[in-house]
This record gives C-alpha cells, sequence and structure tokens, in this order.
C-alpha cells in the first residue's frame, strides 16, 4: 500500500491534469460519442402538421378541446462503469510507469469527461476474484475514490479472471451502460462473457501492454519470476526470446480477433507512451463513425 501522503498527491496531481485534459481536449468529443440510454417527455405543445399523430397526448386534448402532442429530448445522463485489473501484472513495468498507473490515468481522464456530462460512474476492480465495488454515483469525491481505489488497490487475489468481473456486471448491472473494461488481457476463456456483455452494454476494452512482455531481451540465463503464479524459472533468453515473441505474437493476434469478431472498440495504451493520443485517436473514430450513420 502506498503512504497516505504520497497517494494524496498522486491523486491531487492527476485530478488537476485529467481536469485541464478534458476541458481542453475530451469534453466534446465525450458529449458528442455517448448518447443517452433513451429519451424522456420534457413538454406538450399545440400539434402542428406534419407531427406524429403516435404522440397526442391524449388528457390535454381532451382539456382544451384541440390536439396537444408530447415532446421528448434525448436522456443525457449514463451510467459508466471501469471493469479494473488490479492482478499482479498490472504492477509489472520495464517503465518508470506501471500499468495499474497507466490504467488510473486512462480512467481518470474517461472518468471526468463522465463528471462534465453529469454522469454516473462506477467501479469492479478485480483479480481472479471481485475486489471491490463502487455503485455508480455522480460527483467528482466519487470518482476520486475510484481513481485512489485503482492506485491503491491492496488485491488479495494476484491472478486474472476477466469472466468474473463481465459476470458480476451482468448480474448487478441490467440497465445498458457505457463500460471500460481495463487489463492487460492476460487471461483466457473469457470469450463467451465479452460476448454476451457487449450485447448488453456499450463495451469498450483498454489493453495496456509492456514491451518486455512481448519481446525479451538476448541476455542469457535469467531468473524469471511470473506475477501473478508466484512461478521463478530460469531461461535462457539468448535462445528463447524467439520462441517467446512468436507465443506472444499468436496471444495478441487471438486477442485481438475476438475483439474483432465481437466487433468491441479496443484502445491500446502502453507503459512507454502518453495515453492522451490513444484516446484521442479513439473518439474521433467514434465520431466519424457516428456521422456516417447519421
Amino acid at each position: 500500500m502506498l503512504d497516505k501522503d504520497i497517494l494524496k498527491k498522486q491523486i491531487r496531481k492527476l485530478e488537476i491534469r485529467s481536469s485541464k485534459l478534458v476541458n481542453d481536449v475530451f469534453a466534446g468529443s465525450y458529449k458528442s460519442v455517448f448518447k443517452g440510454q433513451g429519451i424522456e417527455f420534457a413538454e406538450v405543445r399545440e400539434y402542428q402538421a406534419g407531427d406524429d399523430f403516435r404522440n397526442i397526448d391524449r388528457n390535454v386534448t381532451a382539456r382544451h378541446g384541440k390536439p396537444y402532442i408530447k415532446l421528448f429530448s434525448e436522456e443525457r445522463e449514463l451510467s459508466v462503469i471501469f471493469l479494473i485489473d488490479v492482478s499482479a501484472s498490472q504492477r509489472f513495468t520495464s517503465t518508470d510507469k506501471m500499468k495499474s498507473e497507466i490504467a488510473a490515468e486512462a480512467a481518470a481522464v474517461l472518468a471526468f469527461s463522465s463528471l462534465k456530462n453529469n454522469d454516473r460512474v462506477g467501479m469492479i476492480s478485480f483479480t481472479d476474484k471481485i475486489e471491490k465495488i463502487v455503485t455508480p454515483k455522480k460527483g467528482k469525491n466519487n470518482i476520486l475514490r475510484i481513481i485512489s481505489d485503482i492506485l491503491d488497490s491492496n488485491p488479495s487475489g494476484s491472478k486474472t479472471s476477466i469472466s468474473a468481473a463481465l459476470k458480476t456486471l451482468n448480474e448487478i448491472w441490467r440497465k445498458k451502460a457505457v463500460v471500460f473494461l481495463i487489463s492487460d488481457f492476460q487471461d483466457e476463456n473469457y470469450e463467451r462473457d465479452l460476448a454476451i456483455t457487449a450485447k448488453r452494454h456499450d463495451i469498450i476494452c483498454v489493453k495496456i501492454s509492456d514491451k518486455t512482455e512481448t519481446e525479451l531481451p538476448g541476455a542469457g540465463l535469467a531468473e524469471i519470476t511470473d506475477p501473478e503464479t508466484g512461478e521463478t524459472f530460469i531461461a535462457d533468453l539468448s535462445f528463447s526470446g524467439k520462441d517467446f515473441k512468436e507465443k506472444s505474437k499468436t496471444f495478441e493476434e487471438r486477442t485481438d480477433k475476438t475483439f474483432k469478431r465481437l466487433k468491441i472498440d479496443v484502445i491500446n495504451l502502453n507503459t512507454e507512451e502518453s495515453y492522451i493520443k490513444p484516446l484521442i485517436k479513439f473518439f474521433k473514430t467514434r465520431e466519424v463513425r457516428k456521422a456516417m450513420r447519421n
């Protein structure tokens, strides 16, 4: 666990930076990309030529002796839920930032964009079990709590079960929501639950990677520890590097094919580069797609 003062400073720094990015870059894009979940009643007015007669308000029409129709507006409020992988592999890095820190920074920008839109924000953090559930609520304090939980998760589990998170989401949240699944996706056999979730919710997968997970340095003999299982073994990186790279490439391709088959948007982040450009690319791609549909 982090020292409380250090954690407070990290959260405050992240809040300031995220708020600035939202105001300068993301606020308009977020609002235009994510629609509300339905329509809500706005007002009534006199019927005009061309209006849909199915929207006639019979009670008001009867009282006034002439036709009135109901007007509706898009329901702007959303529920945004973050599924956050806090397994041991999230605390891995070959740079100055762990994957968990990248996850917190990306989630902060998306969450503060939600705040700007007055949306409810919630979280389910998970390892191979559910670690914490934060019910979707409005307000900055709720977002700061979520960021704190990501940075200082102190999980009881170490492995990863994406299926556990998806099943829990679908059990406790029936209404359609925008879901950001943030993970390194070092897991298997979650495709069925991902497909079910994609039908119920607008799910976006935020995939965080580190270069050494796909390409080992040619450094001869080395002691390697799997962060999730705790297993330690000796490997000759001079000979196993190529084989490791091929296996990693196959795993990555299989994961990407799953996302493509299910038509799920993916934001690819890594520990070497800023998360800002990939987020901008995601919003622009969605804006273009929306314009083409219209």
